[in-house]
């Protein structure tokens, strides 16, 4: 199937800005596509409660953004952004945010995790679990009372999100959901999707070969923390929802990771999204597909917590 039609508009309206692909830009170039990219967003739905506060953790200190939506959340989402752990603000993905929690009756909690190159490997992975450690220990300050922790992420955020489920099975916290949103699982760059020509896009090849130069030593991405596909055993970890584009270069490795899980006895709802690239989800009031599965998303959570009580 072809790219959708706003899709298709989008690209064309980026292509006349003129802007060299990423690959070719340095990390401060590239961190202004998605700033920019921000004002497209809107304001998103009104919370009971937004709160920015930065987060003491040993030896630095994490923001957070936290967005509850009314005076009971049913639950707690702690939210990846993605970026290729390069770009990407928690500002950024507000607008993001606000329509989860308001979808889902959740509070949502954006990580504004370091970025690469500046904080290489593992300074992202150690951030998201240590800061999921943080939400789990304050539950009754952020929601009222203990209610079921979710962890979430798109791209390197869905990669963040697939590793600290690895991580939560033996030291915690007890997760009660994970939502992997076209998650970077794998680094092959040479599977059907990262050789298909109709999915070199907005994140192309040269892109995701980009991010991973910037971000992990060719020896370290055997590690499960950075690759959480080469983890020996994915039994254990928490329910998944993964969402997968159709033109994506990251597809296969989604797609390979979600049937992985299943074989591991974890159960897993998996959905790929026709006509959309990477990048979809987070471009909230820009892209319909967008709308698509957000709702598709809450409606996955909804039905997961509403079997839970």
């Amino acid at each position: 199937m072809a790219l959708d039609e706003a899709t298709s508009s989008l690209l064309a309206q980026l292509a006349e800005s003129g802007q060299p692909p990423i690959h070719e830009m340095d990390p401060e170039q590239a961190r202004g596509i998605t700033a920019a990219l921000r004002e497209m967003y809107g304001p998103g739905p009104d919370m009971a409660r937004a709160e920015n506060r930065s987060i003491d953790l040993p030896g630095r200190s994490v923001p957070v953004q936290i967005l509850v939506p009314n005076a009971a959340p049913r639950g707690v989402i702690v939210y990846y952004h993605g970026g290729g752990w390069v770009i990407g603000r928690i500002e950024e993905f507000e607008t993001l945010g606000r329509q989860l929690a308001d979808k889902t009756g959740c509070a949502v909690v954006l990580v504004d995790y370091r970025l690469a190159p500046e904080h290489r490997y593992p300074a992202a992975a150690d951030d998201a679990l240590d800061s999921l450690r943080w939400v789990d220990a304050h539950l009754e300050e952020i929601a009222g009372k203990r209610v079921p922790l979710i962890a979430a992420g798109d791209s390197a955020g869905g990669n963040l999100t697939a590793i600290v489920a690895q991580k939560a099975r033996a030291g915690g916290p007890a997760l009660s959901q994970q939502i992997l949103v076209y998650p970077v699982t794998d680094c092959d760059f040479d599977n059907s999707s990262y050789a298909d020509p109709e999915n070199q896009l907005m994140v192309s090849r040269d892109a995701m070969i980009w991010f991973w130069d910037h971000y992990a030593d060719a020896d370290q991405r055997a590690n499960p923390d950075a690759c959480p596909a080469k983890a020996g055993d994915l039994s254990g970890q928490a329910p998944a929802v993964v969402v997968t584009a159709e033109h994506d270069v990251l597809r296969d490795e989604g797609e390979a990771y979600a049937k992985a899980l299943e074989a591991a006895g974890v159960p897993v709802r998996h959905r790929r999204f026709p006509g959309q690239m990477h990048g979809f989800f987070t471009m909230v009031n820009v892209l319909p597909g967008s709308a698509e599965a957000i709702d598709y998303v809450a409606a996955e959570i909804d039905r997961h917590l509403s079997a839970a009580t």
